[in-house]
């Protein structure tokens, strides 16, 4: 039973599979390598389909012709000469594009262009070459290795040279040499190898001699003032050498000057060169090689050339200056100095000759000069500068001349000069004179010291070179066969009219829905651009930014219907016709109120209070002068005596003097008013009257009457006359008088008055009347 089993199963699977495999559709090969350029031929297996079929190269439908069909189940896709680096190949079916199968085809190619060379590691040591070197052209894709290998025509078999990773192999000669024996040819080629393809490539044939690189030859260069010469020396190798010579200026790249030379058995050489700049540093360099082998390397040297007499050009010129009080004219030489570059010594001197003494052959002193101008007087005659250059202190070098025409002498000048500018150069033209001339000078200065000038034979000129935005003075002068005319100026130009000033916000007063601006402009460049017009730009941080334009003549502006309280930003734009600037940014925030009507209301309260304030003191001061009237002070006035023709003998008595409208107790008593008994009379007839005491409030003490100080008595009196009787009482029986001045009275006739109850009245002796002068300037 078993048995039966087994057989049924051997017998069923295998045709199971059968007709399984014929119903499969797949391509083939899978993942293929070839090499660039062979062909190949791609099976789609179409079993599992009954119908045509199509295929597509990297997504493009490929040409029917190049596929066959076999039978039912196969199709052949032959591509000729494939190139392509990698390529995806897909099988379609044609009813509907469904997909079969599909393969990648990639490609590899040998390598090619083989070079190999056999050199010097020490460029300065002949002999033998010690390294041999290989180089070749190959894809780089993934990891390749090479191998180099070599078969001298002596040899039956391929030798391993080198290996490598790149397309370079080097190896010790060394090493090798009994593989390329130096006399005889050999063989190269060179393996490629990954772990999915091998190649190698076509072989080549080298002979020693032409892919040797001999040695760099010795460099020796010689300069003079007239040439340069260049001179090398090569190995001997008894065989024809080509060289080269190359030159070129140092400061730039220029293309260089290739000159070449061969060398038949002989190992020196030498070229030398005239067409070369004075002062000028160049770079010369010589190779040389073998008939049909690898050049040498350079050999190299810079050199500084000497100065070449010829290239000497002064180019001298003048600038003279009107002439002073006293006719002498000051003569600024100037002219074109050796370049510095040059390491030698050169010197110049001046020497200025009236025109009348140049044919008499009078001799003048030579002045010493800078470098490349000098500063000479001469007088209103005509004067001829001459300017020689030393070398060294002693060869003269080089001379040049100019003209300096007479104050007064007539000499033509060219007219209607025209100046314009053009990106940065300016253009000059003029009408020339009448009288031929040979040329023109223009000389033209920015700064008044520094001056240029260029020499032209036609009616116009261009000046390049200039510093940009400055104010040029030029000048004109007609060049005759041995003089010079008169110079004519133009009228001042900028080399380019630049930007408007620099622009800056002076002052910015914010209100409450409005703001005034107001800006300067400074204007650092002489040959700044004329403002057309500003253009004020503000604006919230968050909204629209607003402009508005103005003239060029306005430098303030107010800003209207703007928020209360709200932050603005404002600059000012100026623009001119040849550009624009503008001020920084700057933020300003707008008011609650307007500050005018702060302003103003607080002038009001101000001026208000003022009033309030100057009406409650005149009040004050009326209210004052109402409770407070004025009460006459005796201490602003004194009395004093007088010696009358009646009392002559001695001291007479005073009566009191009263005022009527006084009290008795008001009474104003003289000084006299208490005489001593011992006092003597001035006559024989004594009167007797009643007299009060005048008692003062400030000498009332508990009732008591406080007596005065003599001192203080005697310092209110006023000094009288030496004939004057100034004698007073004894200080015990005298009280201070208060008065200071006096007026002549007649005193009235004596009168009992009444005892004051204040004080006690003492009785005095009656007295006759006498005169006394009584001041009433009483109020301070």
């Amino acid at each position: 039973m078993y048995s039966s089993l087994a057989l049924f199963i051997l017998i069923i699977i295998p045709s199971a599979c059968k007709r399984l495999h014929s119903s499969t559709c797949n391509v083939v090969p899978k993942d293929e390598y070839i090499e660039v350029g062979s062909d190949i031929e791609i099976v789609c297996q179409t079993s599992c389909v009954h119908s045509k079929v199509f295929w597509t190269l990297n997504g493009t439908r490929v040409d029917e012709s190049l596929s066959n069909t076999i039978n039912s189940s196969r199709t052949v896709l032959s591509l000729r000469n494939f190139t392509y680096p990698k390529a995806e190949l897909v099988c379609h079916t044609a009813d509907t594009e469904r997909i079969l199968g599909g393969t990648i085809i990639r490609s590899y190619s040998k390598p090619r262009n083989i070079s190999c060379m056999l050199y010097y590691s020490n460029q300065d040591r002949p002999g033998l070459p010690d390294k041999f070197m290989c180089n070749w052209e190959h894809q780089k894709k993934g990891n390749i290795n090479y191998t180099v290998l070599s078969k001298s025509s002596l040899a039956r078999s391929w030798s391993e040279i080198c290996k490598s990773h790149e397309t370079t192999c080097i190896s010790d000669y060394f090493k090798i040499s009994d593989k390329i024996p130096l006399p005889v040819n050999f063989s190269v080629t060179v393996r490629a190898k990954t772990a999915a393809w091998n190649t190698s490539s076509d072989t080549y044939t080298f002979h020693p001699s032409k892919i040797l690189q001999i040695t760099r030859p010795k460099l020796k260069v010689t300069t003079t003032s007239d040439r340069i010469l260049v001179t090398w020396t090569i190995a001997s190798h008894k065989m024809t050498t080509n060289c080269q010579v190359k030159y070129r200026k140092a400061v730039n790249e220029a293309t260089p000057v290739v000159l070449n030379k061969t060398l038949v058995n002989t190992e020196t050489s030498e070229v030398a060169i005239e067409n070369i700049d004075s002062c000028s540093n160049y770079t010369f360099a010589v190779r040389c090689a073998l008939k049909e082998a690898p050049w040498s390397a350079w050999s190299q040297e810079t050199v500084l050339t000497k100065l070449k007499r010829s290239d000497v050009r002064l180019r001298l010129w003048r600038k003279v200056a009107e002439a002073e009080k006293n006719g002498i004219r000051k003569v600024h030489a100037m002219w074109t100095e050796i370049p510095s570059s040059c390491q030698e010594t050169f010197t110049y001197t001046i020497k200025q000759t009236p025109y009348k003494d140049l044919m008499t052959g009078v001799n003048h002193t030579d002045t010493l000069c800078g470098s490349s101008m000098c500063d000479v007087d001469v007088n209103q005659e005509a004067h001829r500068i001459n300017l020689t250059a030393f070398h060294n202190e002693s060869l003269s070098l080089v001379e040049d001349s100019v003209y300096v025409p007479a104050i007064d002498e007539s000499l033509p000048q060219v007219t209607d000069i025209q100046t314009s500018t053009h990106e940065g150069s300016i253009l000059v033209s003029w009408k020339a004179p009448l009288q031929p001339v040979r040329g023109y000078m223009i000389d033209y200065t920015h700064n008044g010291n520094q001056y240029y000038w260029k020499e032209t034979k036609y009616t116009n000129a261009t000046l390049f070179d200039l510093l940009d935005k400055k104010p040029y003075n030029i000048t004109v002068t007609p060049l005759f066969d041995d003089k010079t005319g008169h110079g004519k100026t133009a009228h001042q130009i900028c080399s380019r009219v630049g930007e408007p000033g620099n622009v800056s916000i002076d002052n910015i007063q914010a209100r409450d829905t409005s703001a005034v601006v107001s800006w300067i402009v400074k204007s650092e460049e002489p040959c700044s651009g004329d403002i057309v017009n500003y253009t004020i730009f503000y604006g919230t941080q968050d909204g629209p930014q607003l402009n508005v334009t103005v003239g060029n003549t306005t430098q303030e502006f107010v800003l209207k219907d703007l928020n209360p309280e709200t932050q603005y930003n404002v600059y000012v734009k100026a623009t001119a016709l040849t550009g624009a600037t503008q001020s920084e940014n700057k933020l300003f925030t707008s008011k609650r109120f307007d500050p005018r009507l702060i302003l103003a209301l607080s002038i009001c309260g101000g001026i208000l209070i003022i009033l309030v304030l100057s009406l409650g003191l005149c009040c004050a001061v009326q209210w004052k002068k109402f409770t407070e009237k004025p009460v006459p002070n005796p201490c602003n006035s004194s009395l004093a005596w007088w010696r009358s023709s009646s009392d002559e003998k001695g001291i007479c008595s005073y009566p009191p003097f009263l005022d009527p409208t006084e009290s008795p107790c008001d009474s104003v008593y003289t000084e006299k008013a208490l005489v001593s008994p011992l006092a003597p009379r001035c006559n024989d007839h004594p009167a007797s009257d009643h007299t009060e005491e005048y008692v003062d409030p400030a000498t009332v003490s508990d009732g008591h009457i406080q007596k005065q100080d003599p001192v203080e008595l005697a310092g209110t009196q006023n000094s009288s006359s030496p004939e004057e009787c100034t004698e007073l009482l004894p200080s015990e029986n005298v009280l201070s008088s208060p008065y200071r001045s006096q007026t002549s009275v007649e005193t009235p006739a004596p009168r009992a008055i009444k005892q004051c109850k204040r004080a006690p009245v003492k009785q005095q002796e009656k007295m006759l009347p006498v005169t006394v002068y009584v001041t009433l300037d009483m109020f301070e």
